[in-house]
């Protein structure tokens, strides 16, 4: 027989978006229970691990530091990078939603929950071709992602409706949806550890699962055309239980999934140096000043491949080559001056909220990390001079795609650019660098005008990086109460869906592209607006 449980409200899912669906819920009283596959140590799931930066539109920070921003700027850069098909339209409202309440209905609400924000806001996805981010918008959470999930997990279990109203069971794997005249009323599947089966019912069913990103078949399954084949090497940057299971299940139910295809890979991933899924990646934030070439050894062009501005585009680039990963060329002063890698555990200081910390990384540059990838990581080489490096970068593939002489033409052009002085730079990459230098957020880490070999700038570095899978930007579409629509354009009884599992909102609320800062403040926007729906009221009038 299997295991039984009842609730007023079911919630699949324990990351940000459910976390936040549930004390909403608890401020109305409703009895919850959540569901969560993983143990109660990982409770809080990807946002447990993430960088932290939310994208935010008008905030104090910008007003401090003089950024000019307005709703209608931001939702006209969204759209840019969207890029919309007619049939998008409860995706676009849901992109509307959140730009013009993201501010009010997440950044606030955090703040009253304990978050604070680095006073300085980052710049990333300023756009290439067409505008992205007119201006900064990516608002770093002072602590990471994991000091969000920490005040989240303490609001919600600390609630004081919690005891009589709260109940979290893990290691819970829900498979299947229990329907009843037209009406979702509950959940089945297996209590893994005990192989037992069970299920859940109650009056309404939140689906907070998360994408498919875990999922590498998947993802293969569902890679975007355009780029043709996926890469032989996809990194796993998603959370293990990030399989697309609930999408399936919704299906087969004949709710609408949608978009699957517009994923959101990074292009900098490498492999992480102590696993812990198969596959296990880490995203790399590319250093500005190295250079990127293809696996052949020759740099990208005519326009260079540079991190801030167009990840989607550097995807493509990649994902044009026969083979589908990259290589950076760079040295140790530009290592120690711009590495970093995104993600909670490899950015201690802004972790552990230490200032002293995170002014002696700007100061000195992050030479732990650093040093304990050369060290500890297979897709780092180095090497006293270019031969020697091709030599390492042809060793560690075991072949000889990479080319001494499209190296040496690449870096030496790139070098002798640097030799004539600023008032003469006719490189792209150069260009782009002045740029970035001019904003106060990027200047403190971002060399001027760093040549790659440099006798003073210490040994030669080579990274090869794979495409990394990360967030789903399609998936269960809902309309602006998030409840899951079915095939008959009608909402599903009884059933909500939040998070990343519902494209962010409405199945889809980034298009083909995000702005970045995104997929936290999607999470609780949605978790916020579905708790009232189920209370019956409306967060956002």
């Amino acid at each position: 027989m299997p295991k039984e449980y009842q609730s007023d409200i079911i919630i699949v899912g324990g990351g940000i978006a459910g976390i936040t669906t549930a004390i909403e819920l608890l401020n109305f009283n409703k009895k919850v229970l959540i569901i969560d596959r993983d143990t109660q140590d990982n409770f809080g799931g990807l946002a447990k691990e993430s960088f932290g930066g939310m994208f935010f539109v008008d905030t104090p920070q910008q007003r401090r530091s003089g950024i000019k921003d307005s709703p209608e700027l931001a939702f006209s850069d969204w759209c840019s990078v969207a890029n919309f098909g007619n049939e998008d339209v409860l995706p676009k409202q849901w992109a509307k939603q959140y730009v013009y309440h993201g501010t009010s209905k997440v950044y606030d609400w955090l703040k009253k929950q304990g978050i604070s924000f680095f006073p300085v806001v980052h710049w990333v996805e300023r756009g290439l071709f067409k505008p992205g981010n007119s201006v900064p918008r990516f608002h770093m959470v002072w602590g990471t992602g994991a000091e969000l999930t920490k005040v989240l997990n303490n609001k919600l279990l600390n609630h004081p409706n919690a005891p009589d109203n709260l109940n979290v069971v893990y290691g819970h794997k829900v498979e299947e949806l229990i329907a009843d005249d037209q009406k979702i009323v509950g959940v089945s599947g297996i209590i893994e550890a005990e192989e037992q089966p069970f299920k859940a019912t109650g009056a309404q069913i939140v689906i907070a699962a998360g994408g498919l990103g875990g999922n590498i078949k998947k993802v293969r399954d569902n890679w975007y055309s355009p780029w043709g084949k996926p890469p032989e090497v996809i990194l796993n940057g998603a959370h293990k239980y990030a399989l697309g299971d609930m999408h399936d299940a919704v299906a087969r139910k004949e709710g609408v999934v949608t978009h699957l295809d517009k994923n959101w890979p990074y292009a900098a991933g490498v492999h992480h140096p102590r696993p812990k899924k198969e596959g296990h990646g880490l995203s790399l934030v590319p250093p500005k000043s190295a250079l990127w070439l293809d696996y052949t050894g020759k740099r990208f062009g005519p326009i260079p491949l540079i991190t801030a501005f167009d990840t989607r585009w550097t995807v493509e680039e990649i994902c044009k080559q026969e083979k589908k990963y990259s290589w950076q060329i760079l040295n140790m002063t530009i290592a120690h001056k711009e590495f970093a890698i995104s993600g909670a555990e490899s950015n201690k200081a802004i972790r552990d909220k230490s200032w002293i910390g995170f002014v002696k990384t700007i100061l000195f540059g992050n030479k732990e990390l650093v040093k304990d990838m050369i060290d500890n990581c297979i897709d780092f080489v180095t090497a006293d001079n270019l031969e020697e490096l091709v030599n390492k970068m042809n060793g560690l593939t075991g072949t000889d795609d990479v080319k001494l002489a499209h190296v040496k033409e690449g870096v030496e052009a790139y070098d002798a650019q640097i030799d004539r002085g600023p008032k003469f730079y006719n490189d792209d990459q150069l260009r782009r660098i002045a740029h970035v230098r001019k904003y106060k957020g990027d200047k403190v880490r971002t060399c001027k005008f760093q040549k790659i070999v440099d006798a003073k700038a210490g040994k030669l570095m080579a990274i090869r990086e794979h495409i990394l899978s990360r967030k789903t930007l399609g998936g269960i579409q809902t309309n602006l109460d998030c409840q899951v629509m079915g095939n008959n354009q009608q909402p599903m009884a009884g059933l909500f869906a939040v998070g990343e599992v519902a494209g962010f909102g409405g199945g889809g609320m980034h298009g083909l592209g995000t702005l970045e800062g995104t997929f936290l403040g999607g999470c609780v926007l949605t978790g916020r607006v579905a708790a009232y729906a189920i209370a019956g009221k409306k967060l956002i009038k």
